[in-house]
């Protein structure tokens, strides 16, 4: 059986909690680590690129790699398909290469039963008030869509104990080094790092399973 010696790891929040800002500064500053793409088949938006934004497939590709068990989590969405692939994760983690997923709090416990080893890694608002602000400055969003989004923000941060690490997003330079630390810790895993340096591990005489 061949050993991956990449990490998964579960990037999870509710909205306007940081998520995307502090996952785009991870990988801006570590660009080994890759994004997992999503699929969807809903169209582009404007400024979307194919493989970059999303895969964006047809619903009949869609249900061909569902029915094939081609898609680790999968979630339809206001009548749109949404789903992770199976393929290139592990392609990448078996190439030793980590690998990033924002994904809500659903698909995290999904991919858990593909991947026991996957790291969670749960972002926190540093209070209601703070994320009803966020919501707000970003302009994007009706003040009846806001209140519905901080609603379904309880019941997503009640699930933050499944995740092996939480962040505090108070103030973001520490919360993307704290980021940055988890990450860092995780390729010291012995797991990991028998598996990348398996010929030294062979030489000292160290067995490459932990005990």
């Amino acid at each position: 059986m061949t050993v991956s010696s990449g990490s998964i790891f579960m990037v999870v929040a509710p909205s306007g909690a940081g998520k995307s800002s502090l996952v785009n500064a991870l990988l801006a500053q570590d660009p080994s680590i890759m994004l997992s793409i999503s699929c969807t088949t809903r169209a582009p938006r404007p400024g979307e690129v194919d493989e970059q934004h999303y895969r964006f497939v047809t619903q009949d590709e869609f249900l061909v790699m569902r029915d094939n068990n081609a898609l680790l989590e999968w979630a339809e969405v206001h009548g749109n398909f949404y789903g992770t692939p199976r393929d290139r994760i592990e392609e990448a983690t078996r190439a030793g290469r980590d690998v990033l997923l924002e994904i809500d709090w659903q698909g995290a416990r999904q991919i858990k039963k593909h991947f026991p080893d996957a790291i969670g890694i749960f972002i926190l608002p540093p209070s209601i008030e703070a994320l009803e602000s966020r919501l707000k400055k970003r302009g994007q969003d009706a003040p009846q869509v806001i209140t519905k989004r901080l609603l379904a923000a309880g019941s997503e941060m009640s699930h933050a104990s499944e995740c092996q690490y939480v962040i505090i997003n108070q103030e973001f330079s520490v919360a993307l080094t704290q980021l940055s630390q988890i990450i860092s810790a995780a390729r010291l895993r012995y797991p990991a790092q028998a598996a990348r340096h398996a010929q030294l591990f062979s030489q000292l005489g160290i067995s490459p399973t932990a005990n």
